[in-house]
């Protein structure tokens, strides 16, 4: 067996004894490492710590890997040396693959990179950085106690709303983030293809990507400056309330008026992480202009004091700086609606857009009068879209919009980010036996908010999220979705959304239009990118993926899942030799189970038939009757129909999330006009 650095399996390696905790850390912390490890062991928890439990004649890194997989919870000492070691960064990610709960023990404040980023995003962490380590470990002991059960549970959040409550318990399911936009989507979609050895997906959720960080500019997504009539981007509001916890109110009224101006049928409007992620850099509005390519920038501030607000907006010349209008706005909140649509109907007017019809009579759709259940409601949608993957924040998230629900029980948009949390503990924090409850409870939330706002496309995305990646009803959430792109054809979310279950259902045309619409949108979103190269693999159209994903790539250099969609084009496209030399380095963002799967692909296709049989073995070693959709692919790939067919009817059997992708996966297409393999896809894809 090999780890992310290579290296073969001994034979005669024993089996290695099961710890409750792995502890990762650099050389140069191994002080803090042995007296954490001390100290957990007095407690009766018992940990595996390298190069204590290496045994003399082992492979080290087989034994690495061994003592992952077999632990419960791995112990990161987290520092900057930590950060610069990349057989940490390997570690973390072999825990994430094999979703063990990671512990995060900090102890310094340096910040992190992307890719280790990225696996951390939802893990525990304690913080030793201000003062003596040891004044934690009384607090490390519990958290590695509480994990002794396949769950922590939480109490039940109160709810007036009959039927539904909040669920327990954080486990991998398919979705990522089921956020209001299509955040959860987009990265679904990217992975899909392999992680068929795992449950679930990785979770880059907005936090994984560092939207603080400055922005590459490369020339792929940095065309000449040419911005289309009516674009707009709307940058974050700044919180003039004098007040840092006010912030989530600043950025929820920017949200609001974002997605108001997108419901203008002739506006371009930059989607959220494109025009959030200048947040806190000091770039000029310009400059702003042309990395999004708008012609016009909408910025203000907001200050609140108690039930007034105080909102001051000025709409810019992109092209010249010049200010082209503004206006202040000293309102109630019982009429930030009102004031949502007076500024975008001025800035229609400003940019002599031809509104049709009762367009921003609609913005008031779905929203609330009442002040408290406004505020409750920006309360949840920011702590959603800041994608929390803990218990305490998914706890928080949905007790802020049962509080909106509870003042406001017509109030469309709270139903809509109630689904979309509840959504998140049944995908992430359920127990097995709690998650059809979550799933009927995510449901009956999405549709009472389509119910209340059946005029307004956001309910209607969020219940064909619910009905794809909770029901896996694929025909009825592309229903929703028809309609949602038919009410807000200027979403990048919606039209992220259409394109991933749109793809899934091999209608390839329409799926390519939205994912580029995307791109279009919301051109600083890794997500977009790496969409549109997702669905240009399953059209089967490479080269055009290739291109997509390296866009991806110039955003995010640090990215695995990247890297590997890359791998898999160059596979795809028989560019055999390429994937072989990516597959082989150790240097090259890739997981254990991924290189295994590659190579397995690589050296049957040139003819080292025992080195690709050596590396299917060690994928089964890792991962047993988990990974059957892979071996499914595996021997497809080979020509080998009876044991495609025999892997492929155990990954229905186990309910494998992967069988989402059989109308078009390339590496099926081998089997795909056998019999067993249509009824397979029949039973999948379209559910009874």
């Amino acid at each position: 067996m090999a780890d992310a650095g290579g290296g073969e399996e001994h034979a005669t390696s024993a089996p290695v004894v099961t710890r409750d905790a792995f502890i990762s850390y650099a050389s140069q912390d191994a002080a803090i490492a042995n007296a954490l490890c001390n100290a957990l062991e007095q407690a009766g928890v018992a940990c595996w710590l390298a190069p204590r439990d290496v045994r003399p004649g082992d492979f080290y890194a087989d034994a690495i890997v061994q003592a992952i997989t077999q632990c419960r919870v791995l112990i990161l000492v987290l520092s900057q040396a930590a950060i610069d070691s990349p057989h940490v960064l390997r570690e973390v990610e072999r825990a994430s693959s094999k979703k063990r709960a990671i512990i995060s023990f900090r102890t310094d404040t340096a910040p992190l990179p992307p890719g280790l980023e990225y696996f951390l995003s939802a893990s525990q962490w304690l913080d030793a950085s201000g003062g003596s380590p040891a004044s934690q470990f009384s607090k490390l002991v519990d958290a590695v106690r509480s994990r002794d059960t396949s769950a922590v549970t939480i109490e039940p959040i109160p709810s007036k709303i009959a039927g539904i409550r909040p669920g327990r318990n954080r486990t991998a399911a398919l979705m990522v983030a089921m956020v209001l936009g299509a955040v959860a989507l987009v990265y679904f979609v990217a992975d899909k293809h392999w992680f068929s050895n795992r449950v679930a997906v990785d979770n880059p959720t907005p936090a994984a990507v560092n939207l603080a960080a400055p922005i590459p500019n490369p020339a792929s997504l940095a065309p000449a400056f040419a911005p289309p009539p009516h674009s707009i981007a709307v940058l974050p509001f700044a919180n003039m309330s004098g007040d840092a916890t006010q912030e989530y109110f600043s950025d929820g009224v920017t949200e609001e008026l974002l997605d108001s101006l997108s419901h203008l049928s002739e506006l371009q409007v930059m989607a959220r992480t494109s025009s959030f992620s200048f947040k806190g850099q000091n770039v000029d509005i310009l400059t702003i202009a042309h990395k999004l390519n708008v012609g016009t920038i909408l910025e203000g501030s907001v200050r609140r004091a108690g039930n007034t607000v105080r909102i001051t907006v000025q709409l810019i010349n992109a092209v010249n700086g010049f200010q082209l209008w503004s206006q202040t706005y000293d309102r109630q909140l019982s009429d930030i609606l009102k004031v949502q649509r007076d500024v975008a109907t001025s800035v229609a007017q400003q940019l002599k857009v031809q509104l049709a019809g009762d367009e921003t009579a609609k913005i008031e759709l779905g929203g609330t009068k009442i002040p408290e259940a406004y505020d409750a409601y920006l309360r949840g949608l920011h702590l959603l879209l800041r994608g929390d993957t803990d218990e305490a924040g998914d706890k928080a998230t949905i007790v802020a919009f049962d509080h909106a629900i509870a003042l406001d029980p017509g109030y469309a948009l709270a139903f809509s980010g109630r689904a979309a949390a509840v959504a998140n503990f049944a995908a992430f924090n359920a127990k097995p036996g709690e998650r059809a409850r979550l799933r009927e409870q995510a449901r009956a939330a999405a549709e009472r908010g389509v119910a209340l706002a059946p005029q307004l496309g956001r309910p209607h995305l969020v219940l064909a999220q619910v009905r794809a990646f909770l029901f896996a009803d694929y025909a009825g959430a592309a229903s929703e979705l028809d309609r949602a792109k038919a009410l807000e054809p200027g979403s990048a979310s919606v039209q992220s959304a259409f394109a991933s279950v749109y793809s899934l259902l091999g209608e390839s045309e329409f799926a390519l239009k939205a994912a580029r619409r995307a791109v279009l949108l919301d051109p600083q979103d890794i997500g977009t990118h790496i969409l549109l190269g997702q669905c240009s693999l399953e059209a089967h159209r490479y080269s055009e993926a290739l291109a997509a994903l390296q866009d991806a790539k110039a955003l995010n250099p640090d990215s695995h899942l990247v890297q590997q969609l890359i791998t898999e084009a160059l596979l795809a496209s028989g560019q055999t030799q390429q994937a072989r030399e990516d597959c082989e380095s150790p240097s090259k963002l890739l997981d254990e189970d991924f290189r295994h799967h590659c190579l397995a692909l690589v050296y049957h296709a040139l003819g080292r038939q025992t080195d690709a049989d050596r590396e299917l073995e060690q994928l089964k070693a890792l991962n047993g009757d988990g990974s059957a959709y892979g071996y499914a692919q595996i021997y497809a790939q080979w020509d080998d129909k009876p044991r495609a067919l025999q892997w492929l009817s155990t990954a229905e059997r186990l309910h494998a999330p992967a069988l989402a992708l059989l109308r078009v996966d390339w590496q099926l297409d081998p089997i795909r006009a056998e019999p067993q393999f249509k009824v397979i896809e029949a039973r999948t894809i379209v559910p009874p």
